[in-house]
């Protein structure tokens, strides 16, 4: 589904990603976990077609990754890219006017399952419900690659818990592979079965999460501790 062959991405001198070889299987839910800096969004970047690595090949269901690429892949980027005049509904319009595979009546209960306006401005939305609204829009996509890219930045325990709750019922979970980037950890616990460190552009370790409890009885955040420790 997701290949990454000897990757290397670098800005000027500064590495984000370095000769980094992994695969990410069919139907699992990952979590990049890593400190901010660590190359978690130029990872998602590559992923989704956005960003070129310097070498290696990126290999999405088959193909080498291109622009193309996004027809296969829903992308919740960290940042607000929305036009500030636009109400919900119409942010919604666009997005099915922009993608084939935008299922509008999702669209809509995921709308109602966020208690979101739809006549609201979105520059009149807070933090927390621009957060929502970009899930929505992520969500309500027919992909078979769901890349979440800190979808828990700046937002309050409440929101937390419902983007959570979002993602378990709105996620295909025997279609969809879905990748995770956050250093918040908590909350998605319960949601991951496996994780990828990665630090100053280097991909630590890969491990199932079940085999962590299971074998070596530790959770993902004391995972965490013994991977970046100095």
């Amino acid at each position: 589904m997701i290949a990454f062959e000897h990757v290397t991405k670098k800005y000027g001198r500064d590495f984000a990603l370095e000769d980094s070889t992994f695969s990410l299987e069919k139907g699992k839910i990952y979590g990049l976990l890593g400190p901010n800096g660590s190359g978690k969004s130029t990872t998602l970047k590559m992923m989704a077609g956005l960003v070129f690595p310097t070498s290696g090949n990126v290999i999405i269901n088959g193909k080498k990754a291109d622009r193309k690429t996004a027809a296969d892949v829903a992308y919740l980027s960290e940042l607000d890219f929305f036009y500030p005049s636009f109400t919900v509904n119409d942010m919604l319009k666009y997005s099915a006017s922009q993608f084939a595979d935008f299922d509008r009546t999702r669209a809509e209960e995921l709308l109602d399952f966020m208690k979101l306006d739809r006549k609201k401005k979105l520059k009149q939305l807070s933090k927390g419900n621009r957060g929502r609204l970009k899930l929505v829009i992520s969500l309500a996509r027919n992909t078979p690659i769901l890349l979440l890219d800190e979808p828990f930045s700046g937002l309050d325990p409440m929101v937390r818990a419902s983007i959570v709750k979002g993602l378990l019922s709105y996620i295909d979970f025997e279609k969809q592979t879905v990748v995770i980037a956050t250093h918040e950890i908590d909350e998605i616990e319960m949601l991951l079965d496996d994780v990828i460190a990665i630090q100053d552009g280097r991909i630590l370790a890969i491990e199932n999460v079940e085999e962590l409890r299971e074998t070596k009885g530790l959770s993902i955040l004391e995972w965490m501790k013994q991977i970046f420790e100095p």
